[in-house]
């Protein structure tokens, strides 16, 4: 029997603050059960397993992450518009460690939570429509996607490690990489008549 005010979504949201204060793959269901302060068993009514749990935070995650992208790039364009997705990105990454991770690691999703959830799919979406600004066509596009995807992970993932020592501060090489990533775009290659379309 469900304990009362125990929810998934209550379960979900200590499984993501735990996430980001020890790491998602330190999240277990007995951890969440401490922090909620009930037996193990009563989790199951709600969720059904740490894989369940895990796929929920990554859900969860999604969308706090795509609404604060939203806020952050409303009425902006190109370059500000790319900054503005940037600098939310990162300090999603910054403010919530482990609900990022989850959002970036490939994992089972029970599909009927998919299908109801908003948060991958409004991601795609505002991540195509800001980068329309550079009138890119297909397949440009999309490798234009994972370029930026691909940049701004790897620098919050090195960042988060602790990868730059140097003396030179993280954050104007961010701003750099922002600068250069924006003139990228602008003068995107031409490809070569061997590439696949």
């Amino acid at each position: 029997m469900a304990r009362a005010g125990l929810t998934a979504d209550r379960v979900t949201l200590a499984g993501a603050e735990l996430a980001d204060e020890v790491g998602l793959d330190r999240v277990t269901m007995s951890a969440v059960a401490r922090r909620l302060g009930v037996k193990d068993a009563s989790l199951y009514a709600h969720v059904r397993n740490l894989e369940d749990l895990r796929g929920r935070i990554a859900l969860l995650a999604a969308d706090e992450k795509t609404i604060r992208i939203a806020e952050a790039t409303a009425g902006r364009a190109g370059k500000d518009a790319l900054v503005a997705f940037a600098n939310a990105w990162r300090k999603y990454a910054h403010d919530h460690p482990g609900r990022y991770t989850a959002t970036q690691i490939p994992m089972k999703i029970d599909p009927e939570l998919l299908a109801q959830a908003s948060g991958p799919r409004r991601a795609v979406e505002l991540t195509y429509s800001m980068l329309r600004a550079y009138a890119l066509d297909e397949p440009d596009l999309t490798d234009a996607v994972r370029l930026m995807r691909s940049t701004l992970h790897g620098f919050t993932n090195l960042e988060a490690a602790g990868g730059f020592a140097h003396a030179r501060p993280a954050e104007d090489s961010w701003i750099r990489c922002l600068d250069a990533l924006h003139v990228l775009l602008e003068h995107w290659p031409a490809r070569r008549e061997e590439d696949p379309a």
